[in-house]
């Protein structure tokens, strides 16, 4: 009969132990924000999506080869005389560009998000964004190109370069046949014959 009324007990007491914990944690001020209307402030060095602003992208590769997993691609095209790189041909530091970037590639599901990438670049054009809600159902819609050329545009300036390359060759060239052509026609100067020293000899 004891063991009855010790079982009721316990029982009771344990039914009132948890309900007062519940009660206790119905009474705090909820913890849980309405998410996606609501979002949480980030740290100050989060570290997530990349940008890359082309306006100052000078093409000088320093982000690609810094990277550890190999996500970024870079292709370049050396300008000719009197092309304009961009906009104005000059970053927002001053700086002149002379190389066209038809290929700026970042595979952000490879990247690793250490942030590497960002303090070699001398025109601080890559950096790292507040967004990190970014997602895709294949890896192809991971993949972020960020080049302001066509494909058009980077055939064009291609040509461009190629042909200006072949025609500096041509001109080095014939410079240098005419440096020889030049050499052979100049007449020898006459050689001066070096009177002979005698030596006295020791009878």
């Amino acid at each position: 009969m004891k063991q009855y009324f010790k079982n009721i007990y316990s029982s009771l007491a344990t039914i009132l132990i948890g309900m007062g914990i519940t009660i206790k944690h119905v009474l705090y001020k909820p913890v849980t924000i309405q998410y996606p209307e609501q979002k949480l402030q980030l740290p100050e060095r989060e570290r997530n999506r990349l940008f890359v602003n082309m306006d100052d992208c000078i093409g000088c590769d320093q982000c690609a080869k810094a990277c550890p997993v190999s996500c970024i691609e870079i292709e370049t095209i050396k300008a000719v005389p009197g092309d304009i790189v961009g906009k104005t041909g000059l970053t927002s530091q001053g700086k002149k560009k002379a190389l066209f970037v038809p290929k700026f590639t970042i595979d952000l599901a490879k990247c690793c998000y250490c942030q590497l990438c960002v303090f070699p670049c001398p025109t601080e054009c890559i950096y790292m964004t507040d967004v990190y809600e970014f997602s895709g159902f294949t890896r192809d819609e991971l993949l972020y190109e960020f080049t302001d050329m066509t494909p058009e545009m980077a055939v064009g300036k291609r040509k461009k370069a190629e042909d200006f390359a072949i025609e500096t060759a041509k001109k080095k060239e014939e410079a240098a046949k005419l440096a020889a052509a030049k050499k052979v026609a100049e007449p020898k100067a006459p050689e001066v014959a070096k009177p002979e020293i005698k030596k006295d000899t020791e009878s």
